[in-house]
């Protein structure tokens, strides 16, 4: 079974918001969706979702279903990036804290609006392992 739509995209907003006001207000803030990300990744379920589930109106399968392993996927490139990104925050590296920080939550923003860099990334280096 695969992830309601509407959760994928507070999983984004959450990405977009804590990262943007990590790079405003305190690098400190990147550490809520990193763990996010790496408790997601340990347990191969998100607690943001696995919290709001209940949420949902309808039932879930009447949602527009996202992959779980594209899903994964996707939040290996975000948690690096902002692992990357504490640790260039951490070094007084500023100009790589931005660029990772701000590459996570561009990529978050425009699969908000229905582009997926991870998506575009995983599905070339599938077609080319395919080869």
């Amino acid at each position: 079974m695969g992830i309601p739509k509407p959760l994928v995209q507070l999983n984004q907003l959450f990405i977009v918001v804590t990262v943007t006001a990590g790079l405003i207000f305190s690098h400190w803030i990147l550490l809520l969706p990193f763990l996010n990300g790496v408790i997601t990744l340990l347990r191969k379920r998100n607690p943001l979702i696995e919290v709001t589930r209940p949420f949902l109106r309808k039932p879930l399968f009447s949602y527009i279903q996202e992959d779980c392993q594209q899903q994964l996927f996707n939040q290996w490139i975000a948690t690096i990036c902002l692992g990357l990104a504490l640790i260039s925050s951490l070094l007084n590296a500023g100009l790589l804290t931005l660029f990772f920080g701000i590459a996570v939550a561009a990529a978050a923003l425009l699969a908000l609006f229905g582009f997926c860099i991870g998506c575009t990334i995983r599905y070339r280096y599938l077609m080319w392992k395919n080869q």
